[in-house]
């Protein structure tokens, strides 16, 4: 499985998600050939990481606020600071990941809410935009 190239921007980081023929985002693991253990990002080890492509959907199983701005270092972003929602999303059985929440009231977090994976532009102190992932609340069907 090779990625396609994001269409607006490149990924903020390699091995972490790709684009199918579509241009949906996906998020890029690696399971261990040798324990079947589920990682993500996908580790620059191939030998012993097989890519897998990680649901696009899941479910919120814990989230926080941030609601101040972390210390510099590491922290590098703008100095008028905006709280944002941090949570851990179950994507089925196998994996649980750690994502920026978008799209959604703080007071409208809920263990369980079903999320689906996006994309949100990222700019580097360069000025460079690249793409990073976040969650979102699936849309009703």
């Amino acid at each position: 499985m090779s990625p396609i190239p994001a269409p607006l921007a490149p990924p903020i980081a390699d091995r972490l998600m790709g684009f199918d023929a579509d241009g949906a985002p996906f998020l890029l693991g690696g399971r261990d050939r040798v324990g079947g253990r589920l990682v993500f990002p996908l580790p620059a080890d191939e030998d012993r990481f097989e890519p897998v492509r990680l649901p696009d959907r899941g479910q919120l199983w814990s989230w926080t606020i941030q609601r101040f701005r972390p210390k510099s270092p590491p922290y590098a972003g703008p100095a008028a600071f905006t709280p944002y929602a941090v949570g851990y999303v179950a994507l089925g059985e196998a994996i649980i990941v750690e994502s920026r929440l978008v799209g959604v009231a703080f007071d409208a977090l809920r263990i369980g809410l079903p999320l689906r994976l996006t994309v949100e532009p990222f700019t580097l102190d360069s000025g460079e935009t690249r793409l990073t992932f976040a969650f979102a609340p699936e849309r009703p069907a």
